[in-house]
């Protein structure tokens, strides 16, 4: 059943114009259905418009002979020398000209002096017109008059000669600016480069020890020689790459478990998966895909962030960490000898297993070394003789009371916090 439609109270669109949505009767009557056939409305004549050019053509060809009268009437003003005929003319061509060319003028002055350094530009102009000021009102120019008046120019020779001389200080001033700008941004280009001919030795190098360390299903190899092979790729990139590279590879090859010692089968040699997804540690008796042995001795790791980096058993004599990222690094059996921790960050950073009052680092040499005993700690820990810990950040109490044990009398110094009450058991 229908029911009574009322009619549109809105104003007519575009749509109504061109016969849509026309009602389909006067207000109160019944609707039609929907099968019965609607008359034809025919559109209405499609309405053209004038583009804005076509609009301004009309006034464009005035306002040129109106300015081109106006040159005309100045130029008759000066030919005949009559002062009121040429001001007329010039007054009447500066008017009409001025607001054709306003908008381009405003452009200009955007580009010339961008609202980011307007108060910049600004501020300069302050900063001359001010200092300007104050050597007027201190009577600097008055003095300068009354010495340019009693000076005897003719034993300072001519002007030219002073400008001209003035002029090539100048410009031989312009030229080392020049210089020096082009060495500056040439600078810029090759650091840019090298650092983007890094990354893509970097990307190789990932890729390359991965194509080494991992068989067709993904899982790690075990024979020697590609062990050495990636062993050998590592020790070249670490010795050619700066301290953010550095620190990538050893990101990466922490990540990849590349630096664990891992459970393996003692007749395949193929490492031994956990049931979780991972491999199994072995601290004991674990074997390494790479073993960083003596590649960090006296490397620049400054300012890197190395946090869950696998770094135990490595050798870093004389390393430089300072304002270095070590949290939850493991440095345990680590050889940290002489190096720089100044102002490194030891959140959760493992030095030792055990217990810190049965812990005791490892020895620096390879023919004194001991078992460790991963259960008490013995032999667990890092060497951390002579090193600067000056200004290091969050030490928690073990941390402190291991390198308080262990780090000598000169290293006790640099330890925020002090050493008060703790032994030295290095003896020295």
């Amino acid at each position: 059943m229908t029911t009574p439609s009322d009619p549109p109270q809105s104003s007519p669109t575009l749509e109504t114009l061109n016969g849509k949505n026309q009602p389909d009767s006067l207000s109160g009557s019944v609707t039609q259905s929907h099968t019965e056939p609607q008359p034809s409305v025919e559109p209405p004549p499609t309405l053209t418009y004038k583009s804005s050019d076509e609009h301004q053509a009309p006034t464009t060809t005035p306002i040129s002979l109106i300015i081109l009268a106006a040159i005309a009437l100045m130029i008759a003003g000066l030919m005949i020398d009559n002062f009121w005929m040429g001001i007329a003319g010039a007054s009447l061509a500066l008017v009409v000209s001025l607001p054709v060319i306003w908008p381009i003028l405003q452009k200009l002055a955007g580009d010339l002096f961008p609202k980011q350094n307007r108060l910049q530009i600004i501020a300069f102009i302050g900063v001359i017109s001010a200092i300007a000021g104050l050597l007027k009102y201190v009577g600097v120019y008055q003095t300068l008059g009354n010495w340019l008046k009693q000076a005897k120019w003719d034993e300072f020779g001519s002007w030219a000669e002073w400008v001209g001389a003035l002029g090539q200080i100048m410009i031989a001033i312009l030229a080392v600016y020049i210089a020096w700008r082009q060495y500056v941004i040439s600078k810029d280009l090759t650091i840019q480069q090298n650092l983007i001919t890094q990354q893509q030795t970097i990307d190789a190098y990932f890729q390359g020890i991965s194509e080494l360390a991992l068989d067709d299903q993904g899982l790690l190899e075990d024979w020697p020689q590609e062990r050495s092979f990636s062993e050998g790729r590592t020790a070249a990139i670490l010795s050619s790459v700066d301290p953010i590279g550095k620190a990538k590879v050893l990101r990466f090859l922490s990540q990849s478990n590349l630096l664990t010692p891992l459970k393996r089968d003692s007749h395949l040699g193929r490492p031994i998966l956990d049931g979780n997804g991972g491999y199994q540690e072995d601290r004991e008796d674990g074997v390494r895909v790479i073993d960083l042995d003596l590649m960090l001795v006296r490397a620049n790791l400054s300012g890197t962030d190395l946090r869950w980096s696998e770094l135990s058993e490595a050798n870093m004599l004389k390393v430089n960490l300072s304002y270095c990222n070590l949290a939850q690094a493991n440095l345990s059996r680590s050889i940290l000898y002489e190096a720089n921790l100044t102002s490194a960050d030891f959140r959760g950073t493992r030095l030792f297993y055990g217990s810190v009052e049965t812990a005791s680092p490892r020895s620096r040499t390879k023919g004194r070394e001991k078992e460790p005993d991963y259960i008490t700690g013995v032999h667990t820990g890092a060497v951390v003789e002579n090193a600067n810990f000056t200004g290091i950040k969050k030490m928690d109490e073990r941390q402190h009371r291991y390198c308080c044990q262990w780090c000598g009398e000169k290293s006790r110094k640099t330890i925020p916090g002090g050493c008060q009450g703790i032994p030295n058991k290095l003896g020295h």
